[in-house]
This record gives C-alpha cells, structure tokens and sequence, in this order.
C-alpha cells in the first residue's frame, strides 16, 4: 500500500464511531465513511479491478461521491475524474473517448439516457452509490467485455481540467509526484491523529484544487464539512456553526464575501484564507485585511503541477512581505524550481524580466529534470517571489499589437460604476482581433457611453488596448470553481453582436 494509502487507512481506524464528515445536513462517522470504502473494494475486486485500475467517479461534492474519491486514494487505484456538471451528452462523450472498465456515481447520474447509451457502448460497468438504504453501492451492470481492463500505474489521477479558456483537456497526474507532494506536509515521526479542527470543503471535487482539499483534510484527521457548492450563505453559516481558522475563497468568493458586508465576529475565527485558481485583485486583498484582519494567502499552481502550489504564501511571508511583494503569488516553493525564459528563443531571462514561466521538479508532469513551459507571463524578483502577469494564450493581438486581457480589465473595473470587467478577444476581419469587454455595473449606475469609457482609459492605457465594446451583464459566466468562463462569454458576446 501506499504511503498516502495507508496515511488514510491509519486516520480512518483511529476513532471509529467519532463524527468525521458533515454533508447535507448530517453527520458521518470515520466507521460510516470506511463502509462506504470497503464496499467499494468488494464491489470493484469482484469486477477483477485490482491495484492501479482505472476507475471513473462522478464528483459531485456529497457524501457518497466524496467516499468514492477517498477509496481511489486509499486503494491505490487510479481516479478518472468525471465532472457531472457538464451537459449529460458531454460526459458521455467524455465516457466513450475515455473507455473506462468502471464508472461510479449517483444513480440518478448513471441512469441518464445518454450516460446509460455511452456505458452500454463501450461495455463499462456501473457502480451506483447509496441506491438502497443500508447498502452504500449497488452494482447496475457488470463488465461486458467490450471495454478491456486498462491500469495505470504511472498515474494518480486522469484529471479534467476546468476549460475556463476552451475546450478542457485531460491531463495525467504522477503518482510519484503527486504522493512526494503529500510527504512533504508530514513528519514521519508523527503518528496519525484525529484534530478537532473543521475544515470547509466547498472546492468542487471535479477539480484538482477541490481534490488537494480532500487530500490535506484527510492526512491531517480533520473533520469535514461539505457544502455542495458555494454561496454566501452557505458558507457565513459553516464560518459560524464551526469557526474554523482557515477557508479555502477562490477570488470571485472573496468578493462575494465582500460584497455581503457579514459581521466581523462572525469571521473572528478565521486568521487566513488561502486564494488561488484565478488572477486576484490586490485591492481586495487590502480590503479583507482592514475589514477583517484576516490575511488572503494567494498561490500559484496547476493541473500539471499535480494540481500542487507552485508558488504560495505562508501567513508569516504574509506579515513581513505585505507591502514589498505587493501584488505576488508568493513566493516559490520548497522542491520546485523556477525561472522565466523568452518567448521567442526560450532563453533564461535575467531577475525581473517579463516572460514565460517554466519550472521543474518531481511534481510536475514533465519528465523528471526537464522543465514544463507554462502559458503564463511572470516575473521572478531576487528573493524567488513569483508575480503572474498574464496568459501568452489569451493574449489579444490587435493589428500586430498585443494585449494582456487582465491589464485591460483592471483599468476598467478602475472606474467608479464597475463592480467587475473581464476582457475576451473577439475576431475583427481587418485587425485580426479586438478586444471586448463584458461589465457588472455596481447598483444603480448607469453605464458610461463609449466616448466617456475612451477618455477614462486613455488616461492608463494606451489607445490599442481600449476595448471596441462594452457589454453590460447581470453576472459574469463562471465555471463551477468560480472562475470566469471566457469561452462562454466570448461565444456570448460573438451572437450579440451577430445580432446587430
């Protein structure tokens, strides 16, 4: 077994009958949760899926599903992440491309009728979680041959990535990497130990940071409590029901909170929020800081980094950098290298120069010693903090000039009718692309005209970068880790303006 294998094994047998995960209202108990476990070992051994066999699980955040990632974890089986969010006719095809020996998840997501066509198909076997009462799996349909039993040793995880951009992509995730990655947070002189400590588990599980989440609450023998997604509400109510220290806020989160205006003693448990899966405004930063005292902890990672910081503060960086590192992701982390190379020639580029990042070590998906070319703009300063300056694949080019979306959209949401802007590139016959921007507009403002918006840009940018459009939308279109969808915005704004 596995170092994290037997990590979780050892946390589950400590206090059987102690309350270990909160989800929908209820509490499960460690001896509950290892039920489900070993319901899903009998189930899967007796379909012949050993060690490191490919077992797909539609992740949504509830109980059920969450035990179901747990035993991939515990079993040393490889996860294939299935995201049930997506339309039923696109997990199925996700399903046909993928031709899995198993799938498992709620009935209700197996049974759909293109779900249910796409399993016959490729002859995969079906695990139904918590179908009948007292039964925690029941098996649909066995194995019928058309789909031959492929492992994957290599791997942890087969994961999909969130396709805030386009189309999502599968990456592999080591196991190796991603188990050091784990190690790296444990002494091996401590034994396994239950904390009376509650973590909040709202991070979508179909995606890697949701994952990490699970991973850390489990090899720390916290309790959980599981919000099936995120609100406001939902998670102001888990903050005061269960004051934990810290929470895990992606940035549109923050901003919610923000914008809730929630009592400070509500939150007077929290010291830190750790923020990442998207570019954050320092500003509000600043501003959780002086309403609340409590300090956001950006960081910096990826699905290829194992889905592990790359970057990241520490609440001590935090306290002493504050001011001086203004604006950084944090500051490299221990067992990864970093630097920033030339687009054009891929050469190493001096301390605070812009341009792509690359970075290596055993987390990453790279081969080991090689270094993995990231689509990211950075600058890297003398002390290894890591600044984010942009996308080189969302860039807008403009008649041969190019634009950085996320400086654009910064300088509109500078103007006092903005709540937020984000900026997509949107195909021009004559300049190739220009750059449109879709706004929220704080309550009761009227939206500037464009004349009005061209002399308040040009004031911070420069003439090319001034968006051609301006689309005021009651929200912008996130994906469920609260990212924005651009795809989904581009395609929107491409028909409103096909509709002129």
């Amino acid at each position: 077994m596995s170092v994290l294998g037997a990590r979780i094994r050892a946390v589950l047998e400590l206090d059987p009958a102690a309350d270990a995960v909160e989800a929908g209202g209820r509490w499960y108990s460690w001896s509950s949760l290892g039920k489900r476990i070993d319901a899903l070992e009998a189930a899967c051994t007796g379909l012949g899926l050993g060690s490191n066999a490919r077992i797909g699980v539609l992740l949504r955040n509830k109980i059920d599903p969450y035990a179901a990632l747990v035993f991939c974890f515990s079993s040393q089986r490889c996860l294939v992440t299935l995201n049930p969010a997506y339309p039923a006719e696109v997990l199925a095809q996700d399903i046909r491309k993928l031709r899995l020996p198993v799938v498992v998840g709620e009935a209700a997501d197996l049974k759909s009728e293109p779900v249910a066509a796409a399993l016959a198909e490729t002859g995969t076997a079906s695990i139904a979680l918590g179908e009948n009462a007292g039964d925690p799996v029941c098996v649909l349909e066995a194995l019928s041959g058309t789909s031959a039993i492929r492992t994957n040793e290599a791997s942890i995880i087969e994961m999909l990535t969130s396709g805030t951009t386009g189309t999502p992509k599968r990456i592999a995730i080591g196991r190796r990497g991603f188990e050091e990655v784990v190690a790296r947070g444990l002494d091996p002189r401590d034994k396994p130990r239950l904390s009376a400590n509650v973590q909040l588990l709202n991070g979508p599980f179909a995606h890697i940071g949701g994952i990490w989440h699970v991973i850390n609450q489990l090899v720390a023998g916290r309790k959980a409590c599981l919000l099936e997604r995120f609100s406001v509400a939902g998670w102001h109510d888990a903050v005061v029901r269960h004051r934990p220290k810290s929470s895990a806020t992606p940035p549109a989160a923050l901003r919610m909170i923000l914008d809730a205006d929630i009592p400070k003693s509500d939150l007077s448990s929290l010291i830190v929020l750790t923020s990442g899966t998207a570019p954050l405004d320092w500003s509000v930063v600043d501003e959780v800081w002086q309403r609340y005292g409590i300090a956001v902890l950006t960081n910096y990672g990826a699905t290829e980094s194992s889905g592990a910081a790359i970057a990241g503060w520490s609440l001590e960086q935090f306290q002493q950098y504050r001011d001086s590192k203004r604006g950084s992701v944090g500051k490299i982390q221990a067992g990864v290298e970093a630097r920033v190379v030339s687009p054009e020639t891929g050469e190493p580029l001096k301390t605070g120069e812009l341009g792509l990042l690359e970075a290596r070590g055993n987390q990453m998906a790279a081969k080991p010693g090689e270094w993995m070319r990231t689509t990211d703009i950075a600058v890297l300063d003398a002390d290894n903090f890591l600044w984010i300056k942009g996308r080189a694949d969302q860039a807008i080019v403009r008649g041969g000039f190019k634009i950085q979306p996320d400086d654009v959209a910064r300088a509109v949401e500078a103007h006092s009718a903005v709540k937020e802007a984000v900026v997509v590139g949107i195909s021009d016959n004559r300049l190739g692309q220009v750059p449109h921007a879709a706004i929220v507009l704080k309550p009761g403002m009227a939206a500037p005209s464009q004349e009005e918006w061209s002399i308040f840009l040009r004031r911070s940018l420069t003439a090319y970068q001034v968006p051609v459009g301006f689309h005021v939308v009651d929200a912008i279109p996130r994906t469920t880790s609260l990212k924005p969808a651009l795809a989904t915005l581009r395609t929107t704004i491409e028909q409103k303006l096909r509709g002129r």
